[in-house]
């Protein structure tokens, strides 16, 4: 049997999609060929890259593998403006989110569930969409297929107030006849403010898979840039239930319960090829072996919520940074674009690949000031995690260093600023120890050493949340790779530079970021697109653990 849909898309979203200035509309269209006794592989009609990859699926009765293709977009100058603007009000929103979740204060010990990493994440630079329906008659939603969060939801007819709602597709309840009343109200909080809305049930389709009696979020509120901006109408959520507001069930819990996969496994093609089409495919309920090259390496998840499992060092040029030698955790998070990790590291990739950052003055002081006293208790042996409370500016509480600018925080204002300097001066002392052990290591003179350090003093990872490098030099950067199940996972620099622009505008941003989450959660790397582009990743729920292959 043959399919056929056309696609309506306005030309002032996608300026580069019609060929003809005076066309009001630009037109697809999308064949889909289907066979009745076997599964047919789909062909897709030329479509632009400069819009999107239609969504398209395919069932096959005897595997049950349900293929969901992805819309690709480019990173683009406006996101990036927008970005800006979001990040310069996030950071109070974010330390906020996470006082809220530590109790008050960064580092504090407590159910390393409760960490809210949804609050971390900038949807805005996400750029793999795919679409579903929703109700009877399917009413049709772009989404992020997001592993880092559990929820679905999508913008309601009931969205009055919000800008962002009125640029989206909204969900009608009326005109579903299989929607049914739940009116739970709901909140997702981010680092900027609140998906806010109320609960409701009806069917979701996925491909040609209809989940029953779906609880979603309809969401009423919509804040900030980032959905404004966004070329997605909603998120659903592929990590687990164990993080999922309101304890709602998960479709992809759903899709199990009800019988509609035969493996209890998914899997992410992210297609990181600019000049083609097709922007990847979700595959529910197996494999696509055309979609990588050798065999997966599986960790297991370490703790139900995300897909989170441990990961070993990161290295730089083929030299070991030391920080995670003693283990880190990662979260391979397919609605982040970016690569995420701690600011320690971070730091001196952006000096091994000439990114432009910012000077970080507490840095400097305290090289300049205990530089010296530092590497002298390393070349004497003296533990690491207990150097920088031996100089006076951190306490040891047994297990890792604590600002004592945090324990002397009292009421006054002036003793509340001093402690903020103070947990500033022990976050620099803390790196600049890993810094110059790394240099220990590779037996550089002491000069050398004093000098390193104080050169990532002026590379710490811009707060805004991008750093930029010279696009002539790409080339000769070198390949930062990831340590993970005794594999090392090799990203070389065209694969974690993202262009934006061509010629002789063209800019070059560095795909890492800074992300500092304290114990017990943390250290955390978030391994996004970036690094699931290269490597195909396979999320394996029968048996509780992640895999990755080289992406074909």
């Amino acid at each position: 049997s043959f399919r056929h849909w056309r696609l309506l898309r306005s030309p002032g979203n996608f300026p580069h999609c019609c060929s003809s200035s005076s066309s009001s509309i630009c037109c697809f269209d999308l064949w889909v060929v289907m066979g009745t006794s076997r599964c047919k592989a789909m062909e897709l009609l030329p479509l632009l890259l400069c819009s999107v990859v239609l969504f398209s699926s395919v069932v096959s009765c005897e595997e049950k593998l349900v293929r969901i293709g992805l819309k690709k977009l480019r990173f683009d100058q406006n996101n990036r403006v927008a970005a800006r603007l979001e990040a310069g009000h996030a950071r109070e929103g974010l330390r906020a989110a996470l006082n809220r979740k530590y109790g008050g204060l960064l580092g504090d010990k407590g159910d390393p569930r409760d960490t809210d990493i949804v609050a971390l994440k900038n949807y805005l630079d996400a750029q793999y969409y795919g679409e579903i329906g929703v109700g009877t008659p399917p009413q049709k939603f772009t989404v992020i297929f997001d592993t880092g969060s559990s929820n679905l939801w999508v913008p309601s007819a009931k969205c009055y107030f919000s800008v962002s709602c009125f640029l989206h597709a909204k969900y009608k309840s009326s005109q579903s006849s299989t929607y049914q009343k739940n009116g739970k109200s709901a909140e997702i909080q981010y680092g900027t403010g609140a998906i806010a809305g109320f609960f409701s049930v009806d069917h979701v389709k996925v491909g040609k898979l209809v989940v029953k009696d779906q609880d979603f979020i309809e969401a009423t509120r919509e804040p900030g840039v980032t959905f404004l901006m966004a070329k997605f109408d909603g998120i659903l959520g592929l990590g687990f239930r164990e993080i999922s507001v309101g304890d709602a069930v998960p479709v992809w819990d759903n899709m199990m319960k009800q019988g509609l996969i035969k493996e209890p496994v998914f899997s992410f093609w992210l297609n990181r090829h600019v000049d083609e089409e097709e922007g990847g495919e979700i595959v529910f309920g197996g494999v696509d072996p055309n979609h990588f090259k050798g065999k997966h390496t599986y960790v297991p998840v370490t703790q139900k919520g995300y897909w989170q499992f441990d990961m070993g060092d990161v290295i730089i040029g083929g030299k070991p940074t030391g920080y995670c030698g003693r283990g880190c955790s990662a979260i391979a998070d397919s609605g982040t674009s970016l690569l995420a990790g701690p600011t320690t590291v971070v730091a001196m990739i952006n000096k091994a690949i000439g990114a432009s950052g910012v000077v970080s003055q507490q840095c400097k002081t305290v090289v300049s000031q205990y530089g010296q006293t530092i590497l002298d208790l390393l070349m004497a042996e003296a533990g690491p995690k207990k150097i920088c409370s031996q100089i006076g500016l951190c306490t040891f509480d047994g297990t890792k260093s604590v600002s004592m600018g945090i324990e002397s925080v009292v009421n006054e204002g002036d003793e509340r600023s001093s402690g903020a300097v103070n947990d500033a001066m022990c976050s620099a002392c803390e790196m600049a120890v890993v810094w110059m052990q790394n240099q220990v290591m590779q037996n550089q003179t002491q000069e050398r050493i004093l000098q390193y350090v104080d050169e990532l003093c002026d590379r710490m990872p811009n707060p805004m949340g991008e750093s930029a490098v010279e696009c002539g030099s790409v080339s000769s950067m070198p390949t930062v790779s990831f340590t993970i199940g005794g594999k090392v996972f090799d990203l070389r620099p065209q694969e974690y530079i993202l262009k934006v622009g061509e010629g002789t505008a063209a800019q070059c941003i560095s795909g890492f970021t800074a992300l500092d989450i304290p114990p017990p959660r943390g250290p955390l790397w978030i391994l996004g697109d970036v690094f699931m582009g290269r490597y195909h990743t396979v999320f394996d729920y029968g048996n509780m653990q992640v895999g990755f292959a080289e992406a074909a």
